[in-house]
């Protein structure tokens, strides 16, 4: 972003990273702006402008990294290295960020230690049949289950549904880990329980954090065992990574 002339994002996150920046044109749109966005970011890039298009946590989580690969792949446009070289039309580069998965996993201690599934209940891009299936398919399988968007002010009822559908597979006492605001101002980390999960305020920039069958609540933290005390004793074995 120091280095760039343009910075294009969501007034929200451009409010976040204003500090770290100095003389940067700011385009900034409100929710719901996302392919306004990223048209605005690649036209001026293909302007000649050397353009940051951001998102919060990782660009490519459920970030803007998909939506402008998608529009210069609709538009013709041929992406390469920041290098550059005749065959492209605009050097592109993603840059990796904390997505608020790993964010949110490092405040609840370590409940993604084993495999896991995330799945956003936002159902704007996605029908609600679908994100039912996979939670489905994921609980399932048992794998540590990660939901993005869990609520808004419009749309209230999808966390309830995903709750019937958990405890079809799993008790009520399995840990659930809900963080709010991860790593920045107003952030808020609670441990609960699977069956008192609804009873705690969550809005769209909440991740819930669901253990599978193994996870356990140890001092306030979750824990979600990969298998090395199963396999190794303590004192007799190194352990392995």
């Amino acid at each position: 972003m120091a280095s760039s002339q343009v910075v294009v994002g969501y007034k929200m996150y451009i409010d976040l990273v204003r500090p770290l920046l100095s003389n940067q044109e700011v385009i900034a749109t409100g929710m719901m702006g996302e392919l306004q966005r990223c048209q605005l970011a690649i036209d001026r890039a293909l302007a000649g402008a050397r353009v940051a298009l951001i998102s919060s946590g990782d660009v490519g989580v459920y970030g803007m990294a998909g939506l402008a690969l998608e529009i210069c792949q609709e538009r013709g446009i041929r992406l390469g290295p920041l290098s550059g070289g005749s065959e492209i039309d605009l050097p592109l580069e993603v840059v990796p960020g904390v997505p608020a998965l790993a964010a949110a996993a490092a405040l609840l201690g370590a409940p993604l230690m084993h495999d896991f599934a995330s799945v956003s209940l936002s159902d704007l891009m996605t029908p609600w049949e679908v994100i039912r299936k996979r939670v489905e398919a994921a609980v399932a399988a048992d794998f540590v289950l990660v939901i993005y968007n869990p609520k808004s002010k419009k749309r209230d009822w999808q966390l309830g549904k995903v709750r019937e559908i958990l405890l079809q597979y799993r008790q009520p006492e399995t840990p659930v880990g809900i963080v709010s605001r991860a790593m920045r101002e107003g952030q808020e980390v609670r441990v609960t329980s699977l069956g008192e999960m609804l009873q705690h305020p969550v809005d769209m920039q909440t991740i819930i954090i669901i253990g599978n069958s193994q996870t356990y609540e140890a001092g306030g933290y979750m824990i979600t065992p990969r298998g090395y005390l199963d396999k190794y004793t303590l004192g007799e074995e190194k352990l392995e990574e």
